[in-house]
């Protein structure tokens, strides 16, 4: 088994830097039924695996299980209104980093960025 190693990555940090403005992009431009809602979402199981990815290396199936249980932590405390349990309802940062509408679509697309990644990434 691989330890864990804490160890900056500029490959995968400008891989990050790449997804984060394409997101933004996504985020700001598109306002459609697929692109935003599908793609945004697989994307962002991508970009937090190379955000973490650039400071903390490890073998990749764990990483991309512990990023894919991450983001279905996130949408699950969508459905539990965490964000208006914690009293931030009127808080938009909290908001935009938590979410606060579930949608079992997102699991599904999140799943699928998972599954890009491994697919994709090799140790």
């Amino acid at each position: 088994m691989k330890t864990i190693t804490v160890r900056f990555d500029r490959r995968s940090f400008g891989i990050f830097l790449i997804l984060f403005a394409l997101e933004a992009a996504i985020a700001l431009g598109l306002d459609d039924p697929f692109v935003r809602p599908l793609v945004g979402d697989a994307l962002v199981v991508i970009l937090v695996f190379y955000g973490v990815r650039s400071f903390i290396q490890t073998r990749t199936r764990w990483l991309v299980l512990a990023t894919l249980a991450f983001a279905w932590a996130v949408e699950f405390s969508q459905y539990f209104r965490l964000v208006e349990r914690l009293g931030l309802g009127d808080n938009r940062l909290a908001i935009v980093v938590l979410g606060s509408v579930f949608d079992w679509r997102d699991l599904v697309a999140y799943t699928i960025g998972a599954a890009i990644l491994l697919a994709v990434v090799r140790d």
